[in-house]
């Protein structure tokens, strides 16, 4: 691999974004120079505290969670790690997505770079290794109670580092000894501290975290731009994106809305034209109310997941310049799943006001046809659509139940309170994508309604927006498989960023 086209990590702080454009990019990762004296100088420090046979250390020279007190012998310490790799890989259910899997080595080598783990330089490398040629460990999505870390997932991601477990290289599965065998690399022989460095940590939630966050990002200005159609489509009135209403209540997600609203409505000649009702919906006269609040939790949600990144989250922590070795709670993912559960209910609530806007559009009001088809009656033109978007923000309430609230003890009650926030993740994933169905699906609806306007159009942007879109699900003229047109448009949405 060519060196000057590299991205380094753990040389310094970075941001979600950063970390997802070269993720995004697929440019190759090694280890900053830094991170890799740092990983060094934090393993020559252990060593010289296990070579003194003084210390008593939790999962470096005892059991873990209620073992804690069993002391081990010198000559089973590395036994010991790969014995907790094997004992942790319970993960059960689907496997997480690929991306994800990317996102998690990423994220453990990131967390490692810090030089508080113990960990020895080629273990991190290898997991760069990993992920710079398309190796994803199977990982399962069920099976971490996110509080000792997300130990099953992150069991199941470094197994193949000893040439265990299961690994994918594109759409093959295979047995991750195959898969050195094939690379032509030796499996990792762990020591002293380094398997618990690798389970304990966040980085199964983090992983997600970062890519719900960055995906939530887009699709939270799509549904502006949507919603943007819809109210031309539905002959809405200006006012309710009046500076003047922002400035007296300056939420600032509900004036970035406003403001982006206002944008497209000032060149939008549909916008201008004279309106006989007083006020609208609320549906439409509250989105940026509504619209901003989220955008003010997804802000919350990037700052939380920001410093997480930049964060050490596995225990025990090993500070050579302060000669300690400290056990503590950094694994405990209570930040997290507060966070991802808040980012749900964020997420769930754009989903639930555009399917409002799909009703209306759909209504037979204001000179718009019934179901938005010609005919009416032999055809039911967009009249089931509204029912699938209906169901899945149904499905979205039903997802939004905190996981964060929920705790079962563990371990013997040695780990007695846990974040949930795993599970937190995994549903917050299934809004993400529900949302983007119920966007598509409102697309349909303001696009179908804007053809019923024609010779009317909308903005410059929007209109040349919609004539994109239409080239791939032109206008319903009757009925016909709508299926289709709906998995068109989220093809459409997922290429508008």
């Amino acid at each position: 691999m060519s060196m000057q086209h590299m991205w380094e990590i753990g040389g310094s702080q970075i941001s979600p974004d950063q970390l997802y454009a070269a993720f995004r990019s697929k440019t190759p990762v090694r280890l900053s120079e830094s991170a890799r004296l740092r990983i060094q100088h934090c393993r020559n420090y252990l060593e010289e505290r296990l070579e003194s046979g003084q210390d008593i250390m939790y999962g470096i020279n005892t059991g873990f969670g209620y073992l804690c007190d069993k002391v081990i012998a010198p000559g089973d310490l590395r036994q010991l790690q790969l014995n907790l790799l094997r004992s942790h890989a319970c993960g059960l259910g689907a496997e997480v997505p690929a991306d994800i899997v990317r996102l998690m080595l990423l994220l453990k080598v990131q967390s490692l770079a810090y030089g508080h783990s113990g960990v020895c330089v080629p273990t991190a490398e290898r997991l760069l290794s990993f992920y710079n040629h398309s190796v994803l460990p199977v990982v399962y999505t069920q099976g971490s109670l996110g509080a000792s870390g997300d130990l099953a997932p992150l069991a199941h991601l470094c197994l193949p580092l000893i040439g265990e477990g299961e690994v994918r290289i594109g759409e093959e599965i295979m047995p991750s000894a195959e898969m050195l065998k094939r690379m032509n690399w030796q499996p990792v022989s762990l020591e002293a501290k380094e398997g618990l460095a690798l389970l304990n940590g966040t980085q199964f939630m983090l992983a997600y975290g970062i890519y719900l966050i960055m995906n939530g990002l887009r699709l939270a200005k799509l549904a502006d731009k949507i919603a943007a159609l819809s109210l031309d489509a539905f002959g809405c009135r200006p006012d309710p994106f009046h500076p003047a209403l922002h400035r007296i209540r300056p939420h600032a997600g509900q004036q970035e809305v406003a403001s982006r609203i206002r944008a497209w409505m000032s060149e939008s000649p549909m916008m201008q034209q004279p309106k006989n009702q007083v006020q609208d919906p609320y549906s439409f006269r509250c989105i940026p109310q509504v619209h901003g609040a989220t955008y003010d939790t997804l802000q919350h949600v990037y700052r939380v997941l920001e410093t997480e990144l930049n964060s050490v989250s596995d225990n025990p922590n090993i500070f050579p310049e302060e000669d300690l070795v400290l056990s503590g709670g950094n694994f405990h993912g209570q930040p997290l799943a507060l966070a991802l559960d808040f980012l749900a209910i964020a997420l769930a609530e754009l989903a639930s006001i555009s399917e409002r806007r799909s009703y209306q559009l759909l209504s037979g009001s204001r000179g718009l046809p019934l179901f938005l088809v010609a005919n009416p009656g032999l055809n039911s033109g967009l009249m089931i659509a509204q029912y699938t978007a209906a169901s899945i923000v149904s499905q979205n309430k039903q997802y939004c139940s905190p996981a964060s609230i929920d705790t079962i003890p563990s371990s013997n009650n040695q780990e007695d309170h846990v974040s949930m926030g795993a599970n937190a993740a995994v549903k917050c994933l299934q809004v993400l994508d529900n949302l983007e169905k119920v966007l598509s699906i409102e697309l349909l609806c303001a696009s179908q309604a804007l053809h019923f306007r024609e010779p009317s159009a909308s903005s410059p942007e929007l209109q040349r927006w919609v004539e994109e879109y239409r080239a791939l699900v032109p206008p319903v003229s009757e009925d016909r498989y709508l299926h289709h047109d709906i998995v068109q448009g989220i093809a459409f949405l997922r290429a508008a960023d």
